[in-house]
């Protein structure tokens, strides 16, 4: 089904809207909160949660990219039960590498006009990058992706993989301070 008629179906409040968006992405955001959670369970629940949080959501939003609005709505749910569940004490998922890899470029914590400076610079940087430099940056980063598996869909090895995101961070520093950005 067409991502507007699945937006059309949540703005009339059809319940199908949800059916259909569990067939069309729910193996895509499944795949998103896994890298985050690494545990089924965990993942299973973001993802339900998802599609409530969607219902919730559209109307009044109507998302131009539905992909897009699912995909960081079990995202940002799957980083919530992370942190909830503690797992960098357990060692579990991609997100507690990922984030010590960028805090070298980012840095930690900031004020909420620093962050939305950096988050406006790191886009600009991000349409100024290569296509695979780019699409490498965004499945570590974004969909907290090991090293392995970019490898593995890129057709790479693990150590290009990990090269490519070393150049990509220090890039992004050299960019972030040249456009002022304080970290």
């Amino acid at each position: 089904m067409e991502d507007t008629r699945i937006v059309d179906l949540y703005w009339q409040r059809d319940e199908s809207a949800m059916r259909e968006s569990e067939a069309k992405y729910g193996a895509y955001c499944r795949s998103i909160a896994m890298n985050v959670l690494n545990s089924r369970e965990d993942a299973e629940e973001c993802v339900n949660d998802t599609w409530l949080r969607a219902w919730n959501s559209i109307p009044p939003q109507r998302p131009v990219k539905l992909s897009l609005f699912l995909g960081k709505i079990v995202r940002n749910l799957a980083i919530d039960r992370y942190r909830r569940n503690g797992a960098a004490r357990r060692g579990g998922g991609q997100m507690q590498l990922c984030l010590e890899e960028l805090e070298e470029c980012v840095g930690k914590e900031s004020v909420l006009e620093d962050r939305m400076a950096l988050r406006d610079a790191m886009n600009a940087f991000l349409r100024e990058s290569s296509g695979n430099k780019r699409e490498i940056f965004l499945m570590r980063y974004w969909y907290m992706m090991s090293v392995h598996e970019i490898a593995r869909r890129c057709k790479l090895s693990d150590g290009a993989v990990k090269m490519t995101l070393s150049r990509a961070r220090v890039e992004l520093r050299a960019y972030l301070a040249k456009e002022g950005v304080e970290l």
